[in-house]
């Protein structure tokens, strides 16, 4: 009723002003025949029942949905509620990234006795922090150009998903940093190599960068863009964290000629990545076009990336290398947890193991069956912290990626509007408006200091906990609260495979996925 009160006052007022004789008066009787009009429309229109019972207010409640999620980030979010990266991680990423000292004062304001809380272990007797921080040799017997990996890279972003200018800065910031950068599925573009960082040129279902006209695997393509100097390693994509078993679809509108020369596509039209690969159906032909994806790349790195679901799925891709006697150079665990530009939103965060789960899986696979030494594991998944790469590292990671925390490097502010190329910070979109406001040299700096700074800090960390050398931690250092007054070790809460028990003899708890196993079938 007061809706409709107001419209009908609103037409009142407004004859009345018409009828004045100053002009001014049309200053105030404008808005009121505008307000109106729109309540009329309101009243007929028959999409939006709320408009239809409450004319002119009903907007009201779409406007305060829109401001929300901004009321939200800025006034009433706390320090350590924010999702998917609180504002304590953010502020953190943004400190280091401008050079900032991250001291904090009064101590920690997070509940230790919580259920849930985790924590390392430090030692009685630290070490001194290494003059500079360890890598990670990639390359198993098989590979003749084997590559030192960084503690901490760029995960896989997509020129198409962020921006020219990000990748750009990414790239530089990776080369400034000596740190490896992820190409995302999304092709080879000439905004990855202006840089002069190293990468892993990832490959997806869509083939983009080396497809055929039909949308095959093009092998004298690949071979020749893998030579590229700056390509240091080569991965297969099977699956990620966000969208595990989707494929996905690039809108022709979108698809332009930078993005068309990049993917191999045409420009302007539509075009499908579809949720599985074309050159393998088994786990043996998987291993198989590994080895000849290493081979056209000369020898160097080649691995895969995937979001682990079915545990025997991967027990059997390990039954495959076995009796091949072929292995990946590198396998990295994508979590459930991990970023993308656009899913589904029922299998964002529902559907795959979360990291932990995943990493472990992988890494007691290849201790069970006698790889481990083979093979290097990458883990990615909302990895932002020094802590967070310690972690990782006890849990059976060899080194870590990350995306989105390298987005907040580059000044993205959470506004989670990926997908709708309105980033207000011109980190993901392709509008050429919101793209220059990314300045190339001064992104590459904050992306190079908030690496080292991140690396240096899980140094000091080890250090702390008398660890000389990642392959110095355990799992029994990091310790989780399960109750009031328990408190359990990762050794304790998860079991931990020993070299070959595999093959040995399988513990019961592992022992019908691994007879369940089959090289030859997913």
């Amino acid at each position: 009723m007061l809706s409709l009160l107001l419209v009908v006052l609103g037409a009142a007022g407004a004859l009345v002003l018409v009828r004045g004789v100053s002009a001014w008066w049309w200053c105030v009787a404008g808005p009121l025949l505008a307000l109106t009009v729109l309540g009329c429309w309101d009243l007929g229109q028959r999409r939006h029942s709320v408009l239809r019972n409450h004319p002119l207010l009903g907007h009201l409640h779409f406007l305060l949905e829109a401001l929300r999620p901004r009321l939200q980030r800025y006034f009433t979010e706390r320090d350590d509620d924010g999702r998917p990266f609180d504002r304590q991680v953010r502020a953190l990423v943004y400190e280091r990234a401008e050079g900032v000292e991250t001291e904090g004062p009064f101590g920690t304001g997070r509940d230790v006795y919580a259920d849930g809380h985790e924590f390392l272990e430090p030692s009685m007797r630290p070490v001194e922090v290494p003059d500079e921080p360890p890598v990670v040799r990639v390359g198993g017997p098989d590979c003749t150009q084997p590559y030192d990996m960084a503690l901490l890279n760029v995960s896989a972003l997509s020129f198409g998903a962020l921006s020219s200018n990000a990748i750009m800065a990414l790239n530089r910031g990776a080369a400034l940093g000596r740190f490896a950068h992820d190409t995302g599925e999304g092709g080879l573009s000439d905004h990855h190599l202006r840089g002069g960082g190293d990468l892993v040129w990832e490959i997806g279902t869509g083939y983009f960068g080396c497809r055929t006209s039909a949308g095959d695997f093009e092998a004298r393509e690949f071979a020749d863009k893998a030579a590229l100097p700056e390509v240091k390693c080569v991965s297969l994509k099977l699956s990620q964290g966000a969208e595990p078993g989707t494929g996905g679809v690039l809108p022709g509108a979108k698809v332009s000629a930078e993005i068309a020369r990049a993917r191999d596509v045409p420009e302007g039209e539509t075009v499908v990545s579809p949720p599985a690969h074309r050159v393998f159906s088994t786990p043996r032909e998987l291993v198989l076009f590994i080895a000849r994806m290493r081979r056209l790349a000369g020898g160097k790195p080649t691995g895969f990336k995937l979001c682990v679901g079915s545990r025997r799925q991967f027990l059997a891709v390990c039954k495959a290398m076995l009796a091949e006697g072929v292995t990946p150079d590198f396998i990295v665990v994508d979590g459930s947890e991990g970023g993308t530009g656009a899913a589904p939103p029922e299998f964002a965060g529902t559907f795959g193991a979360p990291l932990t789960e995943g990493l472990i899986t992988v890494h007691n696979a290849l201790v069970g069956t006698g790889l481990r030494d083979r093979v290097r594991i990458g883990a990615s998944g909302r990895v932002a912290t020094g802590s967070d790469i310690v972690k990782r590292l006890l849990q059976g990671a060899d080194y870590t990626n990350a995306a989105r925390a390298m987005m907040l490097a580059l000044g993205c502010v959470q506004a989670q509007r990926c997908h709708t190329n309105a980033c207000p910070v011109g980190v993901a979109t392709q509008d050429p408006r919101r793209v220059r406001a990314l300045d190339v040299a001064d992104k590459s700096e904050r992306v190079r200091r908030y690496q080292r700074a991140t690396v240096l800090s899980a140094s000091r960390i080890m250090a702390a906990m008398g660890a000389r050398d990642p392959g110095d931690l355990t799992p029994h250092r990091l310790l989780r609260r399960v109750g009031p007054t328990a408190l359990r070790s990762y050794a304790e809460l998860h079991e931990w495979l020993a070299p070959g028990v595999l093959l040995a003899g399988p513990p019961s708890s592992w022992a019908a996925d691994w007879a369940a196993a089959d090289p030859d079938s997913f």
